[in-house]
This record gives C-alpha cells, sequence and structure tokens, in this order.
C-alpha cells in the first residue's frame, strides 16, 4: 500500500515537471503544427526525437514514416516490423505505465483514440506532452497519416517514399475492383461475443473498395455486439472474419452450422490474417488486396457468372 502510494505521488511530481518544462519549452511560434485524427492541433518546438507509440497500428505508421529510431516505448502486441519487438513496452491496450512512460522523456505521444480508457487519455493530456490522435477511417486516409506522422518527426523523405508506394497499392485496386457487381459482406472480428464494424470503421472502407457491401453498415455504435440469428437474417454472400494468431479453430467455423445460408451453401466463409486487415496501419491496403481477391473468389461462385 505505501509502495503504491509512494508511486502515485512520483507521477503527480512527473507530470508538474512535465507540465512546467513544456510551457517553458513552446516558443511564440513554434516550428511544426499538424492537425490529428480528431482534429486537434498538434504542435512541436522542434521536429519529434523521443516518441513513444500506444497502438500497434501506429507504430506499423511511425516505421513507415521514417521513424524507427525515434521511437522509445510501445504497447504490448506492436509486433511489426521485427524491429518493433525489441522496443521497451509501457503498457497494452487496457493500461499504461505512466511511470515507466515518463521515465522514458518522450517528446511526442502517438495514441489510439479508442485504446484506453476516459482517465487514462485524461492523465495522458495533464502530461503536457504533445499528443497526436491516430484513428484512419478510410484507405485513403494511410498515406496521409504516414506524411503527417513524417513531418512531425522531420523524416518528410522517407515518408514521402512510403506514402507513395502506399497510393500506388491503393490506386490499382480501386481500378480493379470499381465497376466489380456488389458483394453483400458479414465481417466478423470476434466469435465469442459476435462483433462486427459499422460504416465508420476502416475496415468497411475496405470493403467498398473492393465492391462488397457491408450488411451491418448502418448501426449506430461503431464496433457492435450481434446475434447470429441476425446474421442469419440478412444471408449474406460472403462472411469474412480477421483471424487471431492465438486460435486453434478459426472462429469462421461456427457458421457451418447454418447451411442453408448463401454464404455458407457456395463456401464462401473466408479468414484473413487479422494482423493485416484489423490494423489501420500501411498493411492494411494489403489486406483489402487479400479481401478483393476473395470477393472475387466469391463472385466466381455464382450461377450466373457475370
Amino acid at each position: 500500500m505505501i509502495e503504491k502510494v509512494r508511486a502515485q505521488v512520483r507521477i503527480q511530481i512527473w507530470i508538474a515537471l512535465a507540465a512546467l518544462l513544456s510551457v517553458q519549452a513552446v516558443p511564440a511560434k513554434a516550428a511544426i503544427s499538424m492537425r490529428d485524427d480528431a482534429g486537434d492541433l498538434v504542435t512541436l518546438a522542434q521536429p519529434a526525437r523521443r516518441v513513444i507509440s500506444l497502438s500497434p497500428h501506429v507504430t506499423e505508421m511511425l516505421f513507415a514514416a521514417g521513424g524507427a529510431d525515434r521511437i522509445v516505448g510501445t504497447v504490448n502486441y506492436s509486433d511489426y516490423p521485427p524491429a518493433a519487438k525489441n522496443i521497451p513496452r509501457v503498457g497494452d491496450n487496457r493500461s499504461v505505465d505512466i511511470e515507466h512512460l515518463l521515465s522514458l522523456k518522450p517528446d511526442l505521444l502517438v495514441v489510439w483514440r479508442h485504446n484506453a480508457s476516459s482517465r487514462q487519455m485524461d492523465q495522458l493530456r495533464r502530461l503536457g506532452i504533445p499528443l497526436f490522435y491516430s484513428d484512419p477511417h478510410k484507405l485513403e486516409d494511410i498515406p496521409e497519416s504516414v506524411l503527417r506522422l513524417g513531418r512531425l518527426m522531420g523524416t518528410e523523405q522517407q515518408a514521402q517514399q512510403s506514402a507513395g508506394e502506399l497510393r500506388k497499392q491503393l490506386e490499382t485496386l480501386v481500378s480493379a475492383y470499381r465497376n466489380r457487381p456488389r458483394v453483400r459482406v458479414f465481417y466478423q472480428v470476434w466469435d465469442k461475443p459476435l462483433y462486427t464494424l459499422n460504416e465508420r470503421h476502416i475496415i468497411t472502407d475496405a470493403i467498398r473498395v473492393c465492391g462488397g457491401e457491408n450488411i451491418f453498415a448502418s448501426l449506430p455504435m461503431a464496433a457492435p455486439s450481434i446475434t447470429q440469428e441476425a446474421v442469419v437474417k440478412e444471408n449474406p454472400e460472403v462472411i469474412v472474419s480477421g483471424d487471431r494468431n492465438d486460435q486453434t479453430v478459426s472462429g469462421i467455423e461456427i457458421w457451418k452450422q447454418y447451411p442453408s445460408m448463401l454464404a455458407v451453401k457456395r463456401g464462401n466463409l473466408f479468414a484473413i490474417d487479422g494482423n493485416l486487415i484489423n490494423r489501420s496501419g500501411p498493411r492494411i491496403i494489403d489486406g483489402a488486396g487479400e479481401l478483393c481477391a476473395r470477393l472475387e473468389q466469391a463472385r466466381g461462385r455464382r450461377g450466373d457468372r457475370p
């Protein structure tokens, strides 16, 4: 108990010092200003040299933007590229070790808008360290996000190269599938409990780019819990799941108990590497390419093949 109180006191001292230093360090005219995905203006006196990533997709973005040697901390599951495995951990998607985070002396925090509680986010804001929200909603946002992070770190040249490659890759997909017949898709995030995504999520945009239609796009919640009966009633032509590496049996197997459902009848139950399709980083465009190939496979299984 005493040690816990001492830790809290140390954190409060760190917060007070960080806030004081941030006030003294920012000049009247800052060198870099950039809007994040929440629309907030992020201001740095100089390019960030010590960045902490609080999401696996952010880590991938920072590497793509040329910041490999600038990342001083990240969270569990930040495992790509392989070099990311060597970065010190400051927490996970549920909690952040504020004391450890502060000991790394970051000059920029890049966070995912939904990966921490409101209390933790409020605590991070009080640190006085510039905070950049990363939450892309469309595939076309990915190259732009890489560019903005490159600008914040002063690594524009590498960021521009990566963004250009990502744009070309995306343009190829858009061109190939723009006029393909629609395919009604159910995207399964999790099977126990059963979760899907609405139109605000980047995966729905990937489905759209591939010529698909998310059957639950209009639901009000971003990641709603649904019933198997609701999916059966919608009778999707394709069911896609982002597989987890810790699964011994794919969660998509649950649908085989409904042989009359169109997706099951035609064999259109597809599992895609969840690290590609579920992370809103550069590799989601690779995941979208795999998704597009699966939807094209489903089109080929129609009796009246277009």
